[in-house]
């Protein structure tokens, strides 16, 4: 077979010019997709020249491998819904943490200098933590374990005793002081990975529900930077991967600084304050809640002539956008002004509602962000909350609320406001909306497809 190694470093340069021009494609929701095959395509290329890299064995167990998970996530990712894709994204970025981490036990397992170890050490203790990290945010999405914090006596304590013990033992496997035992720099391994894995799972536990689109956001961030690490852990630098995870961390921690910012809220907060552990002490809310036939509601929107659609999880659950387009698509055919209020974190990952509704064919430009939306409510006539509760509450607006600060879409300002919900039940961070309680809001309770449909049928009538 003809020495090929030549074309490695070229193709792995071409394949950083194919990841840029991936990841400013998927900056648009319109170029999205294209970005996405952009960004694959690039993948692939560079995984198929790694094969011709001088020495490297197994290739028939690397291909078996690559088959195998490539073959799963391609099944998986084509049966995933659309409700379970925040679950999906935080699991697939807990693998990649750990592929880092696994890259880093192998390099410190060879022969390293000290600064190519304590890169490896770096980069498997940040892996390890997205790894562990990620899972405990897929089973609280997932439902399998309470997505409430969790917390205990001495809590914070803990987990910076086992952060430090895991840094030390990653020292110790770069330099032995002589007044230790003699023993390989391996045989502290698994001690290191055990305390950073614990430390992943001990500083997600703690993290509320709501909260999740920042931490997966961040562990995404932490996967890129492992990996960016691990590709400097190697006697020769693997530049595809460092520049490949530099690209991937700093674009996953400029959209978690932005999430937080939606939620007015620090990461310190976010990863320290047990958000939604509790409601605030003493908090009451006044009057009750209304409800409201579907035949009504479409009165009201036919003689509406602004009406804005603020959609949430719950359009996501009850998978009803196209029902929405739908019901969209009707009202303007009535002259009526639609458009859709998009809150950064409606949902459960960052532009969850945008594909939602991207997906329905709703266009883009009918979307508006919290800040061009939000001066319109007074004078619109109708706002239809579609399973959205925690980005809509005015208790945001309440000092004392562990809500208070974060920028919410002020629907409650509007003549109207009706809000399509399963049940009375309090949103994903636990915490009570004022929204349904105020005297310009009614309750059309029950599936948010099928009551969409009921809407679009009974406007139909009139």
């Amino acid at each position: 077979m003809a020495d090929l190694s030549f074309a490695i470093e070229p193709v792995y340069i071409a394949t950083i010019f194919f990841f840029i021009i991936g990841m400013q494609r998927m900056s648009h929701p319109k170029t999205a997709r294209s970005g996405i095959v952009w960004a694959g395509a690039a993948m692939l290329i560079a995984t198929l020249v790694t094969f011709f890299t001088p020495g490297l064995t197994n290739l028939a167990l690397i291909a078996i491998a690559i088959v195998i998970g490539g073959g799963f996530g391609y099944i998986a990712a084509k049966r995933v819904g659309m409700t379970e894709m925040p679950q999906m994204i935080a699991l697939y970025n807990g693998m990649g943490g750990g592929a880092a981490a696994c890259i880093s036990a192998v390099a410190l397992l060879g022969t390293t200098t000290t600064i190519t170890g304590s890169l490896a050490v770096v980069g498997g203790l940040i892996g390890a933590v997205s790894f562990s990290g990620s899972l405990i945010a897929f089973m609280k999405l997932q439902g399998w374990m309470p997505s409430r914090p969790i917390t205990f006596k001495g809590q914070q304590a803990v987990n910076m005793l086992v952060l430090a013990l895991a840094v030390i033992s990653g020292v110790l496997i770069i330099w032995q002081p002589a007044w230790l035992v003699a023993s390989p720099a391996g045989a502290y391994l698994p001690l290191f990975f055990v305390l950073a894995l614990a430390f992943g799972l001990l500083m997600t536990l703690p993290i509320g529900g709501a909260d999740m689109p920042v931490v997966i956001s961040m562990y995404n961030a932490f996967t890129g930077l492992a990996v960016a690490l691990d590709g400097f852990s190697f006697a020769a630098p693997n530049y595809a991967m460092v520049v490949a995870g530099i690209i991937v961390g700093a674009a996953g921690t400029v959209l978690t600084v932005s999430m937080a910012k939606a939620m007015n809220r620090s990461l310190t907060n976010v990863f320290f304050g047990a958000f939604g552990a509790t409601e605030e002490s003493g908090a009451q809310v006044s009057g009750s809640m209304k409800p409201i036939e579907a035949d009504d509601v479409a009165v009201m929107l036919a003689y509406a002539d602004r009406v804005i659609v603020a959609p949430g999880y719950g359009m996501a659950v009850a998978q009803a956008q196209q029902k929405v387009k739908e019901l969209s698509d009707l009202l303007e055919s009535r002259n009526i002004t639609v458009k859709f209020a998009i809150h950064p974190v409606a949902g459960r990952m960052p532009g969850h509602m945008n594909v939602l509704l991207a997906e329905a064919g709703v266009a883009y430009e009918r979307l508006f962000d919290r800040d061009e939306i939000n001066p319109e409510f007074p004078a619109t006539d109708v706002v239809l909350v579609i399973g959205a509760n925690d980005t809509v509450n005015p208790a945001a607006h309440r000092q004392g609320s562990p809500l208070f600060g974060m920028p919410i879409l002020d629907v409650e300002q509007a003549k109207n406001v009706i809000v399509l919900k399963r049940g009375a039940g309090k949103g994903f961070a636990g915490i009570e909306n004022d929204l349904f309680y105020r005297d310009n809001t009614r309750m059309l309770y029950g599936d948010a497809q099928e009551t969409v449909a009921k809407l679009v049928q009974a406007l139909k009538k009139l």
